[in-house]
């Protein structure tokens, strides 16, 4: 089981070194920087985190193939994997809010399919080319410059059934953005293992990550509050989403509501919550922006008081 934080990419440079070194400092696993539509580029505070950090992964959760070309996303992953020497891992997903700048998200499972295919050969320096239905790779197209290695893990975020299908038989672990939801682990496993069937894996092969707004504080209340208003940015996304929960009416959120769509309150309460989503199944938890009333405290109290009931 590992235990992750994600930082929104609305930080100074500074702030993403310190965080990190935070992270490191309390024995966090994994640092992820999310890649949402007009926040800066992950690669930016993925490669400060990788120079203020030994142990940490690290990687973007998610980039999509609708944004960035797929040439380009092996780039970005093959270079933050040589500056972390060795940990970075991939996330690809679909993307959100993409119709807000004209984008039509085109077969989306065919989409991420390729492009995880033209970031694998690149990775392996195969000249070979790729013609797939949506992208290519003329034959003779390489990385300029030394890869790490040849292999890096992938990660896909989804709640669609077909995507999750595809990431049991191509990824290493799924992610379930945006919920703090127990009773979406084992109901992401079964679709997860519709694909792990088909390419002939085994169900251990891949691992289920859930993540979701976090604001812990010794003032449970205030915790709470913040917690409102951070997670409705992604409720009008994530809250149909949810097959067990329905979506709030009227944009309110009850204790309930938010309790399935972030993790909230004291330390101990929020502890709690993290225990229940690994008892459901996950391998990963990761605990999102912004973490507490201040980022910094809030990771300091996850670190101190929330870590060693996870252990």
């Amino acid at each position: 089981m590992e235990v992750g934080l994600g930082l929104q990419g609305d930080k100074a440079p500074a702030e993403y070194a310190t965080l990190a070194r935070l992270a490191e400092h309390y024995g966090f696993d994994v640092l992820s920087v999310f890649s949402d539509l007009t926040y800066q580029p992950a690669i930016a505070p993925l490669l400060i985190a990788a120079q203020n950090s030994s142990r940490l992964r690290l990687g973007p959760s998610c980039l999509n193939p609708f944004t960035l070309h797929p040439v380009e996303i092996a780039g970005q992953i093959a270079a933050l994997d040589h500056a972390s020497n060795g940990r970075a891992y991939l996330g690809l997903a679909r993307g959100a809010w993409l119709d807000k700048i004209g984008i039509e998200q085109a077969r989306p499972v065919r989409s991420l399919r390729e492009a995880a295919e033209i970031v694998r050969l690149l990775l392996a320096r195969d000249p070979g080319g790729y013609q797939g239905d949506i992208f290519s790779v003329a034959p003779g197209t390489t990385l300029q410059y030394e890869v790490w290695r040849r292999q890096i893990p992938l990660l896909i975020g989804t709640w669609s059934p077909k995507t999750a299908a595809l990431a049991g038989e191509i990824a290493d672990e799924v992610k379930i953005g945006g919920s703090a939801n127990p009773a979406m682990v084992p109901r992401m496993r079964e679709l997860v293992d519709v694909g792990t069937k088909r390419a002939g894996r085994s169900p251990d092969d891949v691992g289920i990550v859930i993540g979701a707004v976090t604001v812990v504080a010794e003032d449970g209340a205030a915790a709470r509050r913040m917690a409102r208003s951070a997670v409705a940015m992604y409720l009008d996304v994530v809250g149909r989403l949810d097959p067990t929960t329905e979506a709030p009416a009227g944009g309110a959120i009850s204790d309930e509501i938010l309790d399935r769509f972030a993790m909230a309150g004291t330390p101990e309460r929020v502890a709690e919550r993290a225990a229940a989503l690994f008892a459901a199944g996950a391998c990963r938890v990761e605990f999102g922006s912004p973490h507490g009333l201040t980022e910094e405290d809030g990771i300091r109290l996850l670190g101190e008081r929330v870590l060693p009931r996870l252990r």
